[in-house]
């Protein structure tokens, strides 16, 4: 049995010391999720999960395809074979999210705490509590930042600590959307480490500090267009 306060504090922590180690890669996909902030806004008001929780499950779930359910990235127009199955058909993807987040464990419409450690631990829980079991970092969070290293389930109940999960962990895209949108937050706090809503100085796409995403960004949307 894994203790949730526990967990909670765990990733707190770890998210209170991670550094993003992939950030040109975190700083496109975070573009292309932010891109899609009204679809999942839409869910969010069905189901009171924060829209940026939604995006980067998204994103973890199925490379953000629009053609595949939220739950577990099966096409959401025919009924679901993989665990949660014999889901749907349903008529849009929207629909599916509000399903998978209302109707399938581990039911995070229910969820009430969304600090920032819950909401880590809520997303943690979406994949499963495999990884808390053996005390590591999930790479479902933090892969993409310096607190992972390796290991990963490469099926179910088979675990190969020497293998990288390749795609971007939930902390390292909000992180990466944090710097894109400011407004960004969980429970009235910022994602942001220790920023206030009102930080002149707080990175943004309009306000980018040197060597953020932000930054980052705008030198590339310069390069594109040929801006000085």
């Amino acid at each position: 049995m894994v203790d949730l306060n526990a967990l909670s504090a765990a990733n707190a922590k770890r998210w209170a010391n991670a550094k993003l180690s992939r950030k040109a890669e975190a700083a496109s996909v975070a573009v292309r999720l932010y891109r899609a902030k009204q679809r999942y806004q839409a869910v969010e008001r069905h189901t009171g999960v924060p829209w940026p929780a939604i995006a980067v499950i998204h994103e973890r779930e199925s490379s953000q395809q629009w053609n595949a359910s939220l739950a577990q990235g099966d096409p959401w127009n025919a009924v679901s074979v993989h665990v949660p199955a014999g889901r749907g058909p349903f008529d849009s993807w929207e629909a599916a999210a509000v399903d998978a987040l209302v109707k399938c464990p581990p039911f995070l419409a229910r969820h009430k705490d969304w600090t920032i450690a819950g909401a880590l631990t809520a997303l943690e829980t979406y994949n499963g509590i495999g990884y808390a079991v053996r005390g590591v970092p999930s790479p479902y969070l933090w892969s993409g930042t310096n607190q992972y290293r390796a290991g990963k389930y490469v099926r179910d109940g088979v675990y190969d600590p020497s293998k990288v999960d390749p795609q971007l962990g939930c902390a390292a895209l909000l992180m990466a959307l944090m710097e894109l949108d400011p407004d960004i937050c969980f429970a009235g706090t910022k994602i942001a480490k220790g920023s206030a809503s009102s930080d002149p100085a707080r990175p943004s796409l309009t306000n980018p500090s040197k060597g953020s995403i932000g930054a980052f960004v705008v030198s590339l949307i310069k390069a594109i267009f040929g801006r000085k």
